[in-house]
């Protein structure tokens, strides 16, 4: 029931006490006229039911006080503190950042020095699973190539694969959006590069909305920077569930068109890309922001060791490469586990990954078998 406010509980107390003073004035009769008992034990009602609008009322104002402004002062006109969350458990952490080791004896895993999260952190308390494509083409990924709602009943399938596979591990979908797509035709600019409409990013949004999915924003920046390409989608990486990819593959600093050879992205690159983050997650009292960085060759990514790590950002080197088992974990070990930075990544691939004998998927039990296990899995 919707309460009256102080105003209104005022005015209908005045009628109130209007209306029995009218009856007391009026000439005695039989039909209009109250015996002196009657008109007291009205007004003890009127004043019973004032009394309890007004507890109510102020009850009610006092909880609005409270929610609004915590701990304040009902004259503080001074900056509200930002809410906190509690800090990480760092034996918590270390647990589990062993955990995913996973046996590991080469002092790779977990890595050395590396920097405690900031509170709300998804790495290592959870994995993600994440669909990768664009709208625009059924040949780039799963995420384009079903309708969206048969496209994310798959996923919820996939999920569900996870969490069996692994039930102490919560799973967290993903809709993983290849943002600028490298392209054959130089454009207008002659890089390159082909920038999707915002519109397309709202509708990737408005899908993850309906599965509480978190959004990957992925570009292939072709003969353009990572520097000029990552600060167009700030607003959207203020959202705190939009998290951020960068596909050396297609970066090519040689001015090689794309597709003619295989790109590279050095420290600095994904160094600029850290910083920007995690200055946005300061800014802002974000989340940390997931940073993803493909590669399934030496050569993609140089000088990895100068990598910087920040509380606000999780770094995760995603092994991307295609092929059958045991070409994807030789990949693996190679190019990840060799050469470790953070957490890890692995794709795999619905179609290209059983082009060759012995034709098969990898499960999510074979997954969980590399060391480390991997946090991040993309299909495509």
């Amino acid at each position: 029931m919707k309460l009256l406010r102080w105003k209104d509980v005022s005015a209908q107390v005045l009628n109130l006490v209007l209306k029995i003073i009218s009856i007391l004035v009026k000439p005695k009769s039989n039909q209009n006229m109250m015996s002196i008992k009657n008109v007291f034990y009205t007004i003890s009602i009127g004043v019973t039911v004032f009394s309890l609008l007004i507890n109510s009322s102020e009850s009610t104002e006092a909880g609005k006080i409270s929610s609004v402004n915590i701990a304040s002062p009902a004259k503080d006109t001074t900056t509200k503190k930002k809410i906190s969350l509690p800090a990480v458990n760092q034996l918590q952490y270390d647990s589990l950042m062993k955990k995913l080791a996973n046996g590991d004896l080469t002092g790779n895993w977990p890595v050395k020095k590396a920097p405690y999260p900031l509170a709300g952190a998804i790495f290592p308390y959870n994995r993600i699973v994440a669909f990768y494509g664009n709208l625009y083409s059924k040949r780039m990924g799963i995420l384009g190539e079903l309708p969206p709602n048969e496209m994310l009943k798959k996923l919820d399938g996939e999920v569900a694969k996870w969490t069996k596979a692994d039930p102490a591990t919560p799973v967290i979908p993903a809709l993983h959006l290849i943002a600028i797509v490298a392209q054959a035709d130089s454009g207008n600019d002659g890089m390159f590069r082909s920038r999707m409409p915002f519109s397309q990013l709202d509708s990737i949004i408005m899908m993850a909305k309906t599965r509480n999915a978190l959004v990957f924003l992925d570009v292939q920046v072709a003969l353009s920077t990572i520097q000029t390409e990552l600060p167009l989608f700030e607003k959207y990486l203020k959202m705190p569930n939009v998290h951020f990819a960068m596909d050396p593959e297609f970066s090519m600093k040689t001015r090689a068109k794309p597709g003619t050879r295989i790109g590279n992205f050095d420290a600095a690159d994904v160094n600029f890309a850290s910083d920007y983050l995690a200055n946005l997650v300061k800014a802002n009292n974000l989340p940390p922001k997931i940073l993803i960085l493909h590669r399934f060759t030496k050569n993609m990514v140089t000088n990895y060791q100068n990598i910087k790590l920040h509380p606000e950002v999780q770094f995760v080197m995603d092994m991307d490469g295609w092929g059958n088992p045991e070409v994807k974990k030789g990949t693996y070990a190679r190019h990840v586990f060799g050469e470790p930075v953070q957490f890890t990544g692995f794709k795999l691939f619905y179609k290209n990954d059983i082009k060759k004998a012995p034709n098969h998927l990898m499960t999510p039990e074979e997954v969980l078998a590399l060391k480390p296990r991997p946090v991040y899995i993309q299909y495509q």
